[in-house]
């Protein structure tokens, strides 16, 4: 086959599924963190203690946030250097199996009535950290993955990310304005990402059928044949005969003189080695260097939104009482942001600028910055040291809305840019290392936003 007859995506079912698996790696962190009134309210109860009423506080907002990020830091960290051990296929379809088995153990423990609370907090947290530690290989191994692909399926792969947020907020709009009784909306609310993790999984295990994806994602040890059949065309010796160029050289050089000759075979012989060197993959660090930039773009992006996304945005109020005030929140707050980032990340299939080798690109993302005063400044309540100059629900959802499509949009050029400053034999390399930074991103981010709401 030669190189014009490149497969297509027929169907465009290749596309499709990096969709649903950008979708699927997302899903724990935004079901935990969107039904925290459900944790909440399980958790937060009174005892009595010598007679004296005790309101008994678990933090859950606090806890979550913290054990979601950091398990999600350290594997992420860990799986930069040893995943080259564990084969692709395990690592993906290993993680995905385990994130399931977790979503049905806290769809199971909502019928199980748990009189101990501490119980009941200790089994969510558990959850919540190995859940995390399977999202970082999976999240890592599907980076590099989707790197070998033509750029605009990272575009794809990203927007299903943002998916995952919007599905998350919209489940928890029903369960809010669902007539059923708590109990039964929340098993319906665990219920839909353990449908989502078994889609996820049954798509990635049709991805190697597709011939546009086999294609695609062999790449690399098609980059290694190529390598050295073009070195071995150019003058390798073969079966003890110059083959190739060097042959014609040879010849050529011989009515030059035997000296010529000579060198010429020098040159030949270390060329293996040459081969040799061109086949193994580049170091963590040699790797680092080509993207150093993409990675501190995306730990920036991530760590002025958590800063303020949600423990911020969670506590402003509206302006309007009523029916409305119980909806306030889930629309402006969660749904904005997730459809705002979903939009973000989906512009990028179309349009990608700056341009990855662009001084511009770093400088955009600093200007990110000034989100964080703006949504401090909005009609966070309680608040004991500044003013609020953006009073009114629609300044809230503007400036919502502006946070949210920046942040999907220079995350998901971040990601998807970094494989493409490699070579593709480093791909996933680059592509775990990429997911280490976003983690990093995460937990300052979260650290910060302790800082950010008691200054308010």
């Amino acid at each position: 086959m030669g190189q014009t007859d490149t497969p297509q995506d027929r169907g465009y079912l290749v596309g499709i599924i990096f969709f649903i698996l950008g979708l699927g790696t997302l899903l724990p962190w935004n079901f935990f963190m969107t039904a925290s009134l459900y944790f909440q309210d399980r958790l937060n109860n009174t005892e009595f203690v010598n007679g004296t009423a005790v309101h008994k506080e678990y933090y859950f907002n606090n806890w979550m946030t913290l054990l979601s990020q950091l398990p999600l830091l350290l594997f992420t960290l860990l799986n930069s250097f040893l995943y080259q051990r564990i084969s692709e296929a395990v690592r993906i379809t290993g993680s995905l199996v385990a994130i399931l088995l977790f979503f049905i153990l806290t769809a199971v423990l909502v019928k199980v009535d748990l009189k101990d609370t501490d119980l009941f907090f200790s089994v969510t947290m558990a959850t919540i950290w190995f859940i995390n530690c399977f999202v970082a290989v999976l999240q890592g191994s599907l980076f590099g993955l989707v790197g070998l692909l033509p750029q605009k399926y990272s575009s794809i792969f990203m927007s299903g990310q943002g998916l995952a947020g919007t599905f998350a907020a919209i489940a928890m709009l029903i369960s809010i304005a669902s007539d059923v009784d708590p109990q039964s909306a929340a098993l319906g609310y665990f219920i839909t990402p353990c449908v989502g993790t078994l889609i996820t999984l049954f798509s990635y295990l049709l991805l190697p059928r597709l011939e546009f994806a086999d294609h695609h994602l062999n790449r690399r040890s098609n980059y290694e044949e190529g390598t050295t059949d073009k070195l071995l065309s150019g003058g390798v010796v073969v079966n003890g005969k110059l083959n190739g160029h060097a042959n014609g050289t040879a010849m050529k050089a011989a009515s030059r003189g035997s000296s010529e000759v000579e060198e010429q075979l020098e040159l030949s012989l270390d060329e293996p080695k040459q081969v040799e060197k061109s086949r193994a993959k580049a170091s963590v660090l040699e790797v680092f260097k080509k993207i150093w930039v993409m990675a501190f773009c995306v730990t920036f992006v991530f760590t002025v939104t958590l800063s303020v996304f949600p423990a911020v945005t969670v506590d402003v109020k509206t302006i309007f009482p009523g029916k409305w005030e119980r909806y306030f929140i889930s629309v402006c707050c969660f749904l904005m942001f997730n459809i705002g980032d979903w939009v973000g990340r989906t512009i990028t299939t179309v349009v990608r600028w700056p341009r990855k080798e662009s001084p511009l690109f770093p400088v955009l993302v600093l200007v990110r910055l000034v989100f964080v005063p703006l949504l401090m400044f909005c009609n966070v309540r309680s608040r004991f040291y500044l003013p609020v100059f953006f009073e009114h629900d629609a300044a809230f959802a503007t400036i919502m809305a502006a946070f949210s499509i920046s942040s999907g949009y220079f995350v998901c050029l971040s990601m998807s840019y970094a494989p493409q400053m490699v070579e593709p034999k480093d791909a996933e390399t680059a592509g775990a290392l990429m997911t280490f930074f976003l983690s990093l991103g995460l937990s300052l981010g979260a650290a910060l936003s302790f800082l950010l709401r008691a200054a308010i």
